[in-house]
């Protein structure tokens, strides 16, 4: 599987995969994480156009998985409840990852190209969002409390640092 960043041509895929990703979270029981078709088309177009937005592609150049790495201060993570960081040292921030379902790995896959890039890491989830959480946890992830996103919903935060 390669990992490269994303291309406007790509769009309908990565809309196509956010959509199956919805759906899993709806089956899941995660019903609001991702309500109102989040992340919209717009969104996407920003990602790929400040170079935030990677996708993984199979060796038959089908894309497979969509992440977006942003290595910039991120906002809602400027106030957390219940904890606090492990350090304050720059980092890289890990959202709207989602797969096809045809790949088993990927979020394994999307954090080690990561941590290529960085040596922290934070990345946050939906109290809902099982899945995510075994995922980021069993990564070395280290819970650090409560963040809130745009809309004020409350969100899991976690962070894993090479850096200790």
């Amino acid at each position: 599987m390669q990992i490269r960043l994303a291309k406007y041509e790509d769009i309908e895929t990565i809309m196509e995969i956010y959509a199956y990703a919805r759906g899993i979270m709806q089956q899941t029981k995660n019903p609001t994480q991702w309500k109102d078709n989040y992340p919209s088309k717009q969104l996407i177009e920003s990602d790929i156009e400040n170079q935030y937005c990677y996708v993984g592609v199979d060796d038959a150049k089908k894309l497979r998985f969509v992440f977006a790495f942003i290595c910039d201060v991120d906002p809602t993570y400027g106030y957390i409840e219940e904890g606090q960081w492990l350090n304050d040292e720059p980092y890289g921030t890990i959202h709207r990852i989602a797969s096809d379902g045809q790949v088993k790995g990927v979020f394994n896959q999307c954090v080690e190209f990561c941590r290529e890039q960085k040596d922290n890491i934070r990345i946050d989830t939906h109290a809902d969002n099982k899945i995510m959480q075994h995922q980021i946890q069993k990564n070395g992830f280290v819970k650090c409390g409560i963040i809130f996103v745009e809309d004020k919903s409350p969100r899991l935060a976690y962070q894993w640092t090479r850096l200790q």
